[in-house]
């Protein structure tokens, strides 16, 4: 197994092209972990008090139009 030392200098050493590549699949990744995070506290409930808080904002009549 790689260290991160060993990582960093291997990214380092790609070619701009190959570096591109891998940054787009680092991002997808990163994007691809963060919505299942989303996800899986939606369905905990661990979101619940957003929606709790934009009733109450709308029943108050104070919840703004993005």
């Amino acid at each position: 197994m790689s260290t991160i030392e060993e990582i960093q200098v291997a990214i380092e050493a790609l070619p701009e092209e190959e570096y591109v590549r891998f940054r787009q699949w680092f991002n997808e990744k990163d994007w691809e972990q963060w919505d299942e995070q989303i996800e899986a506290d939606s369905q905990s409930g661990k979101m619940d008090f957003l929606i709790n808080e934009a009733l109450e904002e709308k029943s108050k009549g104070t919840l703004k139009e993005l």
